[in-house]
Formats: C-alpha cells, sequence, structure tokens
C-alpha cells in the first residue's frame, strides 16, 4: 500500500539526490530505522531555539512600523 505525500521542490531534490537506486520510501525508512527523525530527511530543526521567537518579534515589530504609517497617512 502506498500514500502520497506533499513535500517542497527543495526536499523533492535532496531525497533524490540522496536515493540513487533506492526507493523514496527506503531512503525515508533508513533514516527513521537509523535513529534519525524525518527532521533530518526534510531539513527542519536547522534553526536553534531562538529562531522562530526571533522571526516573531522581528515580525511584530515590522507590522507595527506598517501600522504607524498607515495612521500617519490617514491624520
Amino acid at each position: 500500500m502506498s500514500k502520497n505525500i506533499a513535500i517542497s521542490d527543495d526536499v523533492y531534490r535532496r531525497l533524490k539526490r540522496e536515493k540513487g537506486d533506492r526507493s523514496f520510501s527506503e531512503v525515508i525508512a533508513e533514516k527513521l530505522d537509523g535513529g534519525g527523525e524525518i527532521a533530518d530527511v526534510t531539513g527542519q530543526g536547522i534553526f536553534d531555539a531562538k529562531t522562530p521567537d526571533d522571526v516573531a518579534d522581528e515580525i511584530e515589530q515590522l507590522s507595527e512600523g506598517t501600522m504607524n504609517r498607515m495612521t500617519d497617512e490617514t491624520l
């Protein structure tokens, strides 16, 4: 039985490069069976734990700046 999954083009290229003459399932299973996590295959987990908070803070600051400019233009 097989299942379809959606992956990004970048992840597809990485899996394809890794697989050689093996199936995608074999590559993923090898990573999981070897004590790896699916993130090892997909490239997730490449940022340190603080990065998401830093990004969220920056987005919030940029959003505030946009709102301030919009308010200034409507006054």
